[in-house]
């Protein structure tokens, strides 16, 4: 289901689901075509961050072609079991990988091998700018995407929207019920949000209305049937982040 809205930019929503995947919305990729290949080499490092080092895995594709973007990935609450193995996380990893987009996911301070302590989302936000700051100098002169799923949406999303090198973001289950989304009504960058339609931490109306009040171009998909952790529809959200980011940058697939 779509619905476009006026106002600036354009704003939209649509459901997707095992019935719904052949919406106005959904690429499908021809025989001759292929998305850029998904091999990568893997990383695993620590980022200087703000109270010490921050555990990080970065993958590079193999291909020699020069990355159209490179992507930073936040994982949920910490304080929760989030971790930057997160199943979300990994998917949205796996999804930028497949186009062919460098990615880099990290552990905020005080989560697996990351130095110092939970500091409710405020100090997450210098490691956040840590690992934006290793993108950029890895990938120079690359826009930037960052992700960030539920505690990782809210303080990433914030970060993203203050650089200038972040030129798209996806928020991925943004826990609208309980943190204040209300800094992105200042920022007017491209982006992406995907809700499960039973997601008990950011109802699925109230993350419509959020968009609804958005500058620049916005998009919001419901995946139909699944919760806050898009349990046993991750092959939904891949296709929602697949469709969004290769009808706004066609050269992500290749003949």
């Amino acid at each position: 289901m779509l619905r476009p809205r006026n106002g600036s930019g354009f704003t939209a929503e649509y459901s997707i689901g095992q019935s719904k995947l052949g919406s106005p919305f959904s690429v499908t990729l021809d025989s001759d075509l292929a998305i850029i290949m998904s091999s990568h080499d893997s990383q695993t490092l620590f980022l200087s961050g703000p109270v010490g080092r921050l555990e990080a895995i970065l993958w590079t594709p193999n291909h020699p072609r020069v990355p159209y973007f490179a992507a930073v990935i936040c994982h949920p609450h910490p304080l929760f079991g989030g971790t930057l193995h997160n199943k979300v996380v990994y998917q949205a990893a796996k999804s930028f990988d497949a186009l062919g987009i460098p990615v880099l996911r990290f552990n905020f301070r005080g989560a697996g091998l990351s130095a110092g302590v939970h500091d409710k989302g405020r100090g997450e936000q210098g490691d956040v700018q840590a690992a934006i700051d290793f993108l950029a100098a890895e990938f120079p002169r690359t826009p930037l995407l960052l992700a960030g799923f539920s505690f990782g949406s809210w303080v990433g999303l914030r970060m993203g929207c203050a650089d200038s090198r972040v030129t798209e973001l996806i928020g991925l289950g943004v826990p609208v019920d309980n943190s204040d989304f209300t800094y992105l009504s200042s920022c007017a960058k491209p982006k992406l949000f995907v809700s499960g339609s039973d997601d008990e931490h950011g109802a699925p109306e109230k993350v419509e209305e959020l968009v609804a009040m958005l500058p620049g171009e916005n998009r919001f998909v419901t995946v139909d049937g699944t919760d806050h952790f898009f349990t046993g529809h991750l092959a939904l959200l891949d296709r929602a982040i697949t469709d969004w980011l290769v009808q706004r940058h066609p050269e992500l697939v290749v003949a």
